[in-house]
């Protein structure tokens, strides 16, 4: 499933509670997209997250529905068993 970078700039700092993590969960799972993680800007300004997800509309699509912004989005590769990308490729650190 293919990977995408989210990047939200937010004005005021986003404080979610517990039903409201509960409602966007929700909505990626019937949007069919997944969170992995997010990242904090330094300035506290924005986020950067990684999705799962088929498509940059999907993303775009549970992030209206949650009233998030989703101001760009780029797909960076894959997921797989071996983790982001591909994973780490042993025989490129072989002496």
């Amino acid at each position: 499933m293919p990977v995408f970078m989210v990047e939200r700039n937010f004005a005021e700092k986003l404080e979610v509670t517990e039903d409201g993590a509960a409602s966007i969960n929700r909505i990626n799972d019937e949007v069919g997209v997944k969170w992995l993680i997010s990242f904090l800007s330094a300035d506290k300004k924005k986020t950067y997250c990684l999705y799962e997800a088929s498509s940059a509309e999907e993303i775009r699509e549970a992030a209206k529905r949650n009233g998030v912004p989703a101001d760009a989005i780029v797909e960076v590769g894959e997921l797989s068993a071996l983790g982001a990308m591909g994973g780490v490729q042993p025989q490129r650190f072989a002496d």
